[in-house]
C-alpha cells in the first residue's frame, strides 16, 4: 500500500524540478542579447523532450538498474521493461517507482542544460544535439549511477544529497571544456538584453530548487523540512553577499549579481542541504557568493569566455559545496549521513569527498573537450562568424523573440 501523503509530496517535487529548466530558458535567454534568445531558450527546451526519450529508453536502467564494474547500470529495465504502476520505490516502498523515475528525469534534463550558458552564441544545434546526446550517454548517466545508484563511488561513502557532484560539478568542468575547444565569441555581446528576464528565471529556479533538494530526501520528514530550510538560508545569504562584494569592488550594488549570487549559493547548498544545520547553511552561503565571485573575476580577468558563467558559478559552487560537506556533515542532523572532519577530527570523509568530486570534475572536462572533438568532424560544433553576426536566432531556427 502506497503512502498517499509522500506519493503527492514527490510529485510536487518533481514537479518543481521541471519547472527548473524553464526557470533556466528564462534565466540564460535575458542574459544574451536580443539576437541569440531564442536559441539558448531553444537549447533548454529542446532538452525537455530529447532527454525525457533517452531516459525512458535507456537512461533510467543505466542509471539504476544492476551494477556492471561499479561504473555504469545494465538494460534490464531499458523502455522502462518489467516495471508497473505497482512497483514499489528501493528508497521509499512507500513511493511508487513510477515517481522516482520521474523526479530523477527531472535532474537528468536539466544538468547538461546549465552547459549551455558557456557557449552561447556560437554553437550549432545539430551539434549541441549530438553533444546533449552522448554526455547524457558517456557522463551524466555513469555518474549518477557511481554516486546515486550503487556504484563505485556511493560504495566507498560518498555522499551528494541532491547532486553537487551528479549536477554542478559535471555540468561547470563541462562548461569550462566547451569553452576552451569552442574559443571566444567573435562578436562581442552587450550583456543582458534584459535583467527582468533574467530575475524572472531566478525566481523561477530559485522556487523549483525547493522540489530539487527537499525532494531529494524522497519523504516527508524532518530532513526534508532541514533542506528547505537549508536551501532558502544558504540562497539569500549567497545573494547579500554578493552584491554587498560587487558594492565594494565594482561601487554599484547590482541587480544581476544579487540574482548571480542567489543561484552560486543554491548551487553550493545542493550536496549539504539534508546533512548540515541551518547555521552552517549561512556559512556556506556566505563562502559560495566569495568563492564563486572571485571564480568570475579571475575568468574575466584570464579572458575565458564562459558567457553566463557555468563554471564560475556551478562548477566552483559544486566543487565547494562537495568540500562543505566533507567539512561540515553531521549525523546528530542527519543519522542516515557521517560525521564531517570538524565534528570527527577524521579526515578520512573529506579526503574522500575531496578525491571524489576531483575525480568528477576531471573527467566530465576530459570527456566533454574529446566529444566536442569528435562532434567537430562530423559536423561543425562552431557557427560561422557570418551567422554568429548576424544572430543565431534568425539564421538556425528562422525566428526572432523581437520584431
Amino acid at each position: 500500500m502506497f503512502d498517499t501523503g509522500s506519493t503527492a509530496f514527490m510529485l510536487v517535487a518533481t514537479s518543481l524540478v521541471m519547472l527548473m529548466t524553464p526557470g533556466l530558458a528564462f534565466f540564460y535567454g535575458g542574459l544574451v542579447g536580443r539576437k541569440n534568445v531564442l536559441t539558448i531558450m531553444t537549447q533548454s527546451f529542446f532538452s525537455m523532450g530529447w532527454t525525457t526519450l533517452i531516459w525512458v529508453a535507456v537512461g533510467y536502467s543505466l542509471c539504476f538498474s544492476g551494477d556492471v564494474g561499479g561504473i555504469t547500470g545494465d538494460l534490464r529495465h531499458a523502455f522502462l521493461t518489467g516495471i508497473t504502476a505497482a512497483t514499489p520505490s528501493p528508497l521509499n516502498p512507500g513511493i511508487p517507482l513510477f515517481v522516482f523515475i520521474a523526479y530523477q528525469m527531472m535532474f537528468a534534463i536539466i544538468t547538461p542544460a546549465l552547459i549551455t550558458g558557456a557557449f552561447a552564441n556560437r554553437v550549432n544545434f545539430k551539434a549541441y544535439i549530438l553533444f546533449l546526446t552522448f554526455w547524457l550517454l558517456c557522463v551524466y548517466f555513469p555518474l549518477t549511477h557511481m554516486i546515486w545508484g550503487g556504484g563505485m563511488l556511493q560504495q566507498w561513502g560518498v555522499l551528494d544529497f541532491a547532486g553537487g557532484m551528479v549536477v554542478h560539478a559535471s555540468a561547470g568542468f563541462g562548461a569550462l571544456a566547451s569553452v576552451l575547444f569552442i574559443g571566444r565569441r567573435r562578436v562581442g555581446d552587450r550583456g543582458p538584453h534584459s535583467i527582468p528576464l533574467v530575475a524572472l528565471g531566478t525566481g523561477l529556479l530559485w522556487f523549483g530548487w525547493y522540489g530539487f533538494n527537499a525532494g531529494s530526501e524522497f519523504a516527508a520528514d524532518k530532513i526534508t523540512a532541514l533542506a528547505f530550510l537549508n536551501t532558502d538560508i544558504a540562497a539569500s545569504i549567497a545573494a547579500v553577499t554578493w552584491i554587498t562584494i560587487a558594492w565594494v569592488v565594482e561601487k554599484k550594488p547590482k541587480f544581476v549579481g544579487l540574482l548571480t549570487g542567489s543561484v552560486a549559493g543554491l548551487a553550493t547548498i545542493t550536496p549539504c542541504a539534508g546533512y548540515v544545520t541551518p547555521q552552517i547553511a549561512v556559512l556556506i552561503g556566505a563562502i559560495a557568493a566569495s568563492l564563486c565571485y572571485v571564480a568570475v573575476y579571475l575568468k574575466n580577468r584570464l579572458h575565458l569566455d564562459d558567457a553566463l558563467d557555468v563554471f564560475g558559478v556551478h562548477g566552483v559552487g559544486g566543487v565547494v559545496g562537495c568540500l562543505c560537506l566533507g567539512l561540515f556533515a553531521s549525523l546528530g542532523v542527519n543519522p542516515a549521513g557521517v560525521n564531517g572532519l570538524i565534528h570527527s577530527g577524521n579526515a578520512t570523509f573529506f579526503l574522500k569527498q575531496l578525491s571524489a568530486t576531483a575525480g568528477v570534475a576531471v573527467y566530465a572536462f576530459l570527456f566533454s573537450y574529446a566529444m566536442l572533438w569528435l562532434i567537430n568532424r562530423v559536423t561543425p560544433v562552431r557557427v560561422s562568424e557570418e551567422v554568429e553576426n548576424g544572430g543565431l536566432d534568425a539564421d538556425l531556427h528562422g525566428e526572432e523573440a523581437y520584431i
